[in-house]
């Protein structure tokens, strides 16, 4: 492998050219939901609370990802983001920063409708909110809550907050909602919502997940196709990790993200900070970088830089999930923010 840069040339770039922009920041690997797909009904053992990065910490390490190393857009995620208590407050020390980065939430959307209001004063952009059901009850058997209300109210809220677009992610299970694509969609354009389905990954904390019952980008727009027209985004897509397409003739459009069976590790963007302070060069990595260690020892911002570049240098070229060797990550999505 080539030696990582040692050059501060204000950018975070791996050994094949992909250059990081976006940065996902976990806030916690707690959750008030209990997803079948994600964790287990009883959780999880979770992070101590020494092992978190503090609010102060959160917002240094984000202002030497904008001021020193070229991030334009920052993610907060979880776990749960709004359980964070000092969310806001971190927002607004986010968007405080020159050049300000975009700034979006990644939610269940539990509680969005009453601090969506707060988050929209501190500064977020805008949210993706998690729903993979109209159905209510078949939400409590997914995610082991009865909270759909909850999550429809939260999404409405956030649109009343002016966090827009507002953008449903949804995750289809053969035998379990996969009948729900049209009907999803038909909900999304109703309300004014951008809809995302997502591809199943291998990222649940039971190490379960099976292939064959992953419904994947093809059955999803096929479904769609027996009721809608779509064509092709006109719209460049650039380092989005969704292929969009214009629902009968637009402007609506509908996306997929098919992180399984239409990788497109080539363009990513990302770079990932989970709540203890451990930098991911992927979603699937293996290995993590400790960040945490370093700024508690009295590293100062050029040295934490120098950390993360070399982190994301040894990026590997694509996931490999379709490798024979590939490994499951130790940590499951809970604990990575997505």
């Amino acid at each position: 492998m080539t030696a990582a840069p040692t050059t501060t040339d204000g950018v975070l770039v791996d050994r094949y050219g992909r250059v990081a922009r976006d940065l996902r920041v976990s806030l916690t690997d707690k959750c008030n939901l209990r997803c079948t797909y994600c964790m287990p009904a009883e959780g999880l053992p979770w992070l101590a609370g020494p092992q978190l990065l503090d609010d102060d910490e959160i917002v240094r390490l984000i202002r030497v990802a904008v001021h020193r190393l070229g991030v334009t857009e920052v993610r907060f995620t979880g776990g749960e983001p709004l359980i964070r208590p000092g969310l806001a407050r971190i927002v607004g020390a986010v968007a405080a920063l020159e050049p300000r980065p975009r700034i979006s939430l990644t939610t269940n959307g539990i509680g969005l409708d009453r601090l969506a209001p707060t988050l929209r004063a501190a500064g977020l952009d805008r949210v993706n909110v998690s729903l993979d059901t109209l159905d209510p009850a078949r939400f409590a058997a997914l995610t082991r809550r009865d909270r759909h209300a909850d999550v429809l109210a939260g999404m409405a809220g956030a649109a009343a907050a002016g966090l827009a677009p507002v953008k449903l992610n949804a995750v289809l299970m053969r035998g379990v909602n996969d009948d729900e694509a049209p009907a999803l969609l038909r909900f999304a354009l109703a309300h004014g919502y951008e809809l995302r389905f997502i591809e199943q990954m291998p990222l649940d904390a039971q190490h379960g997940w099976d292939r064959s019952t992953m419904v994947v980008a093809d059955e999803i727009l096929a479904a769609l196709r027996a009721e809608f027209t779509l064509t092709a985004d006109p719209g460049e897509r650039g380092a989005a990790p969704a292929e969009t397409w214009l629902v009968d003739g637009g402007p609506a459009r509908v996306g997929v993200i098919a992180s399984v069976t239409r990788p497109f590790c080539g363009d990513c963007d990302r770079t990932r900070l989970t709540a203890d302070g451990q930098v991911r060069n992927c979603l699937f990595a293996t290995e993590e970088s400790d960040l945490r260690a370093a700024l508690r020892a009295g590293a100062d911002d050029e040295e934490l830089a120098r950390r993360w570049r070399a982190a994301m240098w040894g990026k590997r070229a694509g996931h490999g999930i379709d490798d024979p060797t590939f490994l499951q990550p130790a940590r499951p999505m809970s604990a990575i923010g997505g």
